[in-house]
């Protein structure tokens, strides 16, 4: 009698495997028993692929759990090591980080303003660059964690400092202050070096007829700083041509004043 049940349970489902399975447009209620049957065990089939393949990634997060648990131990025992050769504690590290975090926070902010707001603000761009300084002196700033970022931070706080734009100058006596255009151009705020007086002259040709003579309250407008233009550089020419020639015919003068009176 057994055998003849099996029989007929392996007709039945030698019979579901070669029916086709209905079509998905095809609605439930419209199914034979045939195809309802087949239909679950089509979704019997679909949820037990998805089960073998969740319970696959199930293990492998299991597995990777585990790794990634391997690896946070042996970065703490590395960390703990490099710590303790710099003598530095928890409570040490976080102090510095928070320190370290101001700082960013007050470059991020001075990066913001225009470069006006900057030169005006030098000396704050001095007080970043000190505090950061501090900072290097400290055996903590080795800790990789640390270092790429103070690298990045040197970096910002010497692309803060910008030179303070002298516009203008109003020029004091010879007594007192030596000014004259050679000595103005040299003046560390101003240019820097003497040699730019040619740009100073050319942007006052209005008031400064002779380079060499210029008088006391007078307001020089001071172009920016930068190589002297082409008009610049043949006013320059000029000037020292003249300059020499003055000179070479003074002294046939003074030589023929000296030969009539011997």
């Amino acid at each position: 009698m057994k055998k003849l049940v099996y029989f007929f349970i392996f007709i039945f489902s030698c019979s579901l495997a070669l029916a086709q399975l209905p079509p998905s447009s095809k609605p439930d209620m419209e199914l034979t028993e045939e195809e309802a049957a087949l239909r679950i065990q089509d979704w019997q089939a679909k949820v037990d692929g998805l089960q073998s393949q969740l319970d696959m990634v199930n293990t492998n997060i299991s597995s990777l759990k585990k790794s990634m648990d391997a690896a946070k131990k042996n970065l703490k025992d590395c960390q703990d090591a490099i710590h303790g050769m710099l003598g530095a504690n928890d409570a040490d590290i976080d102090a510095f980080r928070q320190k370290l975090g101001v700082l960013e926070g007050k470059v991020r902010q001075m990066k913001k303003m225009s470069n006006d707001e900057l030169a005006d603000s030098r000396d704050k761009v001095e007080a970043l660059e000190a505090q950061l300084n501090a900072l290097r002196k400290n055996k903590i700033a080795l800790i990789p964690e640390f270092f790429n970022k103070i690298l990045t931070l040197a970096k910002d706080i010497k692309g803060l400092y910008r030179e303070k734009k002298i516009r203008s100058y109003t020029v004091g006596t010879w007594a007192e202050d030596r000014d004259c255009l050679w000595n103005i151009s040299g003046k560390m705020e101003i240019y820097g070096d003497p040699f730019q007086w040619p740009k100073i002259w050319q942007a006052n040709q209005d008031i400064v007829r002779n380079p060499d003579i210029i008088h006391p309250g007078q307001v020089l407008t001071l172009p920016p700083k930068g190589p002297k233009t082409s008009e610049e550089l043949k006013a320059e020419r000029k000037y020292w041509r003249q300059k020499r020639e003055a000179m070479e015919t003074e002294a046939q003068v003074g030589g023929e004043g000296t030969t009539g009176g011997n």
